[in-house]
């Protein structure tokens, strides 16, 4: 296929998460016109497009044959066509296949359109009542081993919002983990089955809610999200020996005093304070 003068388009449209009511006009107008649709699961998604009368051909796109079908879907894009990616629910990417061909597309001059729309993890963040100003999306954590633990590690020292995708059967036994790490204390939420019949949003600590799915397992699709750490306390007499140290090196009082202050988590006024006093202990 020889490269058109202007290349198709390559949409990345998100579906719904659970109700159907949340596709958007946009999304169903650009499946519509596309030449193809890539889906993880063909028949989950051919529902979808059944529910509102879309006759556009459906092509499996997942984790086991994206490798191979890249070149060919951009030799498609090349030549003028446009494509649709969705995923099973949701937006396209996050957790889920995709990323080859988008950046295949980039690298190749295709434009990449998103059309939003639904997302599980928004959804949950938004309702959450934990800070949205930074999070970290770690989707799902490495089954086992260390590098599950540096994870976990990881999430232990964030002091801010964390949101996880779990499998429902793992809950508690991440919770439990966390709970191990000295985390049982923060607050966290556990949102399922986001915008379907049985949505649940439930609110605690990283211990009350392990306790809980303990004795109430949680079935369906589950994000986990959990607060920030709390900083932890910094004695004057660490400050002390911060500002000395760095008064020894050469700093001046006012260099020490920003330096720890941006090290250590405390006020500037303290620190020099602190860096006055050595200073005159001097003399």
């Amino acid at each position: 296929m020889t490269a058109a003068s202007t290349p198709g388009t390559l949409y990345i449209v998100s579906t719904p998460v659970g109700n159907l009511g949340d596709f958007s006009f946009r999304a169903v107008d650009v499946l519509k016109s596309v030449s193809l649709v890539l889906a993880e699961d063909t028949r989950h998604t051919r529902h979808l497009l059944d529910r509102y009368d879309i006759q556009t051909r459906l092509v499996p796109h997942h984790e086991h044959n994206e490798a191979k079908s890249v070149a060919g879907l951009v030799e498609r894009l090349t030549g003028g066509e446009s494509i649709a990616l969705v995923s099973d629910a949701g937006t396209p990417l996050l957790s889920d296949p995709g990323s080859r061909l988008v950046r295949a597309a980039i690298d190749a001059g295709i434009p990449v359109q998103p059309v939003p729309g639904a997302s599980a993890l928004l959804a949950s963040l938004v309702v959450s009542g934990l800070d949205t100003t930074h999070f970290t999306f770690f989707g799902f954590l490495t089954r086992s081993g260390r590098e599950r633990r540096a994870e976990l590690d990881e999430i232990t020292a964030m002091r801010h919002t964390v949101a996880i995708y779990e499998a429902a059967n793992r809950v508690v036994a991440t919770l439990a983990e966390l709970e191990r790490l000295g985390n049982g204390g923060r607050p966290a939420v556990v949102a399922r089955e986001m915008t379907k019949q049985f949505e649940e949003v439930r609110r605690g600590t990283v211990g009350e809610l392990r306790a809980y799915y303990q004795e109430n397992p949680a079935r369906g699709e589950v994000v986990l999200l959990i607060g920030g750490a709390l900083p932890t306390p910094v004695s004057d007499d660490a400050v002390k020996e911060r500002v000395r140290a760095l008064r020894a090196s050469g700093m001046s009082a006012r260099d020490a005093a920003a330096t720890t202050a941006r090290e250590l988590g405390v006020s500037k006024r303290l620190a020099y304070a602190f860096a006055r006093d050595d200073s005159e202990e001097g003399e």
